[in-house]
């Protein structure tokens, strides 16, 4: 299928809001969970469990649901997946206590695992490899535009008419994307995968993949990337508070400068690395960013002086998202695509919710320096992976690009290598 103009604004806004409306319901519990815990007389203790629960299902529930959308097609577990995050959200209105509010968000976890990596893995199977990283910025930046508006108005929305009310936004929003799926968006012209889908062939494709090394050096540097922006991010606002005496509204409006900046700096990263390839940006940001990291604590002594500096690493991050992800797509053929976006995303959960448990004890025990150093390393770290140890596809006359052949070739290559 050739995507024409028309098709691929439909597209690019389907992503986008799908992508919008899934960060913005997982953005908007952190900042909401005070009220949460006062409308249902939830203890601060388990409040952190209603995010632990959502992060666990997504990266147990993407790595079923990858080798699923390589076998059915990237639309129906878009439409699976839209679906089953509408009613999820719709069912937090319902909730009456801790229990039933830990079932909507497993709920909404599993709707999160089956959505996670098929906006992108639909990228690379829509859009040719040198615009992907265009294409990639622009739905991600779904993601900054809910940290901008979304959460800004959901807390808004908390404050006046409870802590249901933002969730019925974003179910409203979900569902519009859903017939969007259903009304303008194609099912790319592309392999998928052959023959009956089995735990036991979804297992060894996985570890098929995994053996790869530039596969398996990809899915190490998802994971640093996740565990250093949580090493630094999640304590971040606690320190601001204690050492510069930051009140929510400043912390909000320092996360909205945030958003802008990844707003701004997304699309713009993603286009630049369609002409100049994708690792020496990655590299640029990750350098720059492990530097900024070490700086903040260093440098902010003033709560004025904070919000340059978030705006500052939200660009180098932005700078490695689209680029990275673009990257990712063309590291396997068509039909591994969805197995491999899910592999990362699973291991970008579990990275994240690493660095959390990490980020707590250094905090605790040792001082914010210590968050910002350790999360400077695993980014660093993330920069180097890329730079040295995963190949830059090469791509001719602006199609999509094959995948890196690996080393042992077989007539038919588990994890989609093209065949000798």
């Amino acid at each position: 299928m050739k995507p024409n103009d028309r098709t691929s604004f439909v597209v690019l806004l389907t992503l986008w809001l799908l992508v919008f409306s899934s960060a913005s319901q997982i953005m908007i519990i952190s900042p909401i969970l005070p009220r949460i815990g006062e409308e249902l007389g939830i203890a601060d203790s388990v409040l952190g469990t209603l995010i632990s629960a959502y992060s666990l299902m997504v990266g147990f529930f993407a790595i079923i649901a990858g080798p699923i959308s390589d076998k059915i097609g990237r639309r129906r577990i878009l439409l699976l997946g839209t679906v089953l995050m509408t009613v999820a959200l719709t069912l937090h209105g319902f909730v009456t206590g801790y229990a039933s509010f830990l079932a909507v968000r497993v709920a909404a976890g599993i709707a999160g695992g089956v959505l996670s990596g098929a906006a992108v893995s639909y990228i690379g199977d829509y859009f040719p490899y040198n615009r992907r990283g265009w294409a990639t910025g622009w739905v991600m930046s779904g993601a900054a535009f809910g940290q901008i508006i979304g959460i800004p108005m959901g807390i808004f929305m908390a404050e006046r008419w409870g802590f249901r009310s933002p969730f019925y936004l974003f179910a409203a929003t979900m569902t519009v994307t859903v017939f969007m799926l259903w009304f303008g968006v194609p099912q790319p012209d592309v392999q998928r995968t052959k023959g009956p889908l089995t735990v036991r062939k979804a297992a060894a494709d996985y570890r098929a993949m995994l053996g790869r090394p530039e596969v398996a050096w990809a899915a190490s540097a998802f994971f640093m990337m996740f565990l250093g922006v949580s090493l630094f991010v999640v304590y971040l606002p606690t320190w601001l508070e204690r050492s510069l005496g930051a009140t929510g509204d400043q912390i909000a409006l320092m996360f909205l400068v945030g958003g802008i900046a990844n707003v701004v700096t997304g699309p713009q990263a993603g286009k630049l690395s369609d002409r100049i390839g994708r690792k020496a940006i990655i590299l640029l940001a990750c350098v720059g960013l492990s530097i900024v990291m070490v700086a903040t604590p260093l440098l902010v002594t003033s709560l004025w002086v904070a919000y340059p500096m978030f705006f500052l690493t939200m660009v180098l991050v932005a700078m490695r998202i689209s680029p990275f992800s673009a990257l990712l797509t063309a590291l396997v053929t068509d039909e591994r695509r969805g197995s491999l976006m899910s592999l990362t995303v699973a291991l970008g959960q579990v990275g994240f919710a690493a660095g959390a448990a990490v980020a707590g004890l250094l905090f605790a025990r040792v001082g914010y320096l210590s968050n910002a150093i350790f999360g400077a390393a695993s980014v660093l770290a993330m920069g180097l992976i890329v730079w040295f140890l995963i190949p830059e596809p090469k791509v001719d006359g602006g199609g999509p690009a094959a995948p890196r052949t690996p080393d042992v070739l077989v007539e038919t290559d588990p994890v989609g290598a093209p065949a000798a």
